[in-house]
């Protein structure tokens, strides 16, 4: 049995934005690229991440959760 595309593509490794900053013991929010648009996840990091920081992906803690770090800037 196939299963669903959204199912089969991870947001692992996607680069976004942090649209509601995300606090030390709680939840934010970030867009990222997904299925050729953007959508909303709700995002936690290990560290606070302030609204408008890059990030990327790190982890899938659920369908419409991610865990995220700063991106690193070269």
């Amino acid at each position: 049995m196939a299963e669903p595309e959204e199912a089969e593509e991870s947001p692992v490794g996607a680069v976004g934005w942090v649209t509601v900053s995300i606090p030390p013991d709680g939840a934010g929010e970030v867009l990222l690229p997904v299925r050729g648009g953007s959508e909303a996840f709700a995002a936690w990091a290990d560290v606070p991440i302030a609204r408008n920081t890059q990030v990327m992906v790190v982890e899938r803690i659920s369908a419409r959760s991610v865990l995220v770090v700063p991106f690193p800037h070269t």
